[in-house]
């Protein structure tokens, strides 16, 4: 049990040897570091299903999970232990708004794959649904190629069969006139083969002659025709077998079925939206903790052990400051000092140089 409750007080980020003077407040951050860890912990698990969605690979997905919720937990406990109770609330809460946007975001990503698990049922469901209208879309793609051409040649083959289907109505009528002739039934009324039946029968024979070079002319190019279109229809029906029919499951997919779940459902939609904030109260629940708590006796001891380093490295560096600037000083007094100091040689040098000149030229009359 102690061991466990000096890993939790560990993944607080206290300091153990000032909380072992403060034993009150180790409750507190018991909890904070209990949160901090589990935080990690569903921070792995959202990883390893993320990465097992996209490759398959358990093995892959746990040394990934380890490693995020691994990044997670150190990342949660970092920003946890680096906010202090000093100041007033507004102080305060300035001083940690960066950290709540970084946990706000850190919850986003860690919920939105556990969303996935929750929903796994229902999204596996519209994922058949999603499935079936891309392959009907890549279907309608497919025809929508071949439609036009084919439509060409049915066309052709209709106008070419349709001047057949002309002739052969014009030959039916013209054979009928010439029998109804022949038996009485119509035409003069008079039964016999006469004339009149003679040129209507070989007005039969003309329209036949006329669709016996129509069909001789005309038929090829409908056999031809018909011929494409079938090759059309093949060459439709081989790439429709050769449609891409893989596993539709990615978390791409997942993400939109889900959403496309909460559009259709609002208790889904709501339900989702709960999950999200969930993730979003436990990552900010430290943070927060940490925010509204007033300032406790482990503080005021961290604030002192602090303030006592912050005042010894002030006291080093202006003393090392202060060290410098005399150097400066003396050596620019000692500088200045030698200066005048040479500069006075120099002049009574001169001076006495002078006086000597006078001195030799004396003797020959001159005087300065």
């Amino acid at each position: 049990m102690s061991s466990l409750k000096n890993f939790f007080l560990f993944c607080s980020g206290a300091d153990l040897s000032i909380l072992a003077q403060v034993p009150s407040d180790e409750n507190k951050y018991l909890g904070i570091g209990a949160t901090i860890f589990f935080t990690g912990v569903l921070a792995f698990v959202s990883a390893g299903y993320a990465l097992y969605t996209i490759f398959d690979s358990v093995a892959l997905s746990l040394l990934f999970g380890v490693g995020w919720g691994a990044m997670i937990f150190n990342l949660d406990r970092y920003i946890v232990s680096s906010m202090k109770s000093r100041g007033g609330f507004f102080g305060k809460f300035m001083v940690a708004l960066p950290r709540l946007a970084m946990a706000v975001l850190l919850a986003l990503v860690i919920s939105k794959p556990l969303e996935l698990k929750i929903f796994e049922k229902e999204i596996n469901a519209e994922l058949i649904v999603m499935e079936q209208e891309t392959f009907k879309t890549q279907e309608d793609r497919l025809s929508a190629r071949f439609t036009g051409r084919l439509a060409e040649t049915e066309s052709a083959i209709s106008g070419l069969q349709a001047e057949i289907d002309a002739k052969t109505k014009a030959r039916d009528a013209a054979a009928a006139a010439a029998l109804a002739e022949a038996d009485g039934s119509g035409g003069s009324g008079v039964r016999n083969m006469g004339p009149i039946y003679r040129a209507k029968m070989a007005a039969a024979e003309q329209a036949q002659n006329e669709l016996d070079a129509t069909l001789a002319a005309l038929q090829p190019q409908i056999d031809a025709q018909r011929a494409q279109a079938n090759t059309l229809r093949s060459e439709m029906a081989e790439e429709a077998s050769g449609l891409e029919r893989g596993a539709y499951g990615g978390i791409a997919a997942r993400i939109d079925a889900l959403d496309r779940l909460g559009q259709e459902s609002e208790a889904i939609l709501w339900a989702s939206l709960f999950v999200t904030l969930l993730f979003v109260a436990i990552e900010t629940a430290p943070i927060f903790t940490k925010l509204i708590s007033p300032a406790s006796p482990y503080d005021h001891l961290l604030h002192e052990h602090e303030h006592v380093y912050e005042m010894a490295t002030k006291e080093s560096v202006n003393t090392r400051a202060n060290d410098v600037k005399n150097r400066l000083r003396i050596h620019a007094e000692v500088g200045v000092h030698q200066t005048t100091a040479d500069i006075a040689a120099k002049k009574a040098e001169i001076n006495a140089e002078l006086e000597q000149r006078k001195k030799e030229l004396r003797p020959f009359g001159w005087s300065g």
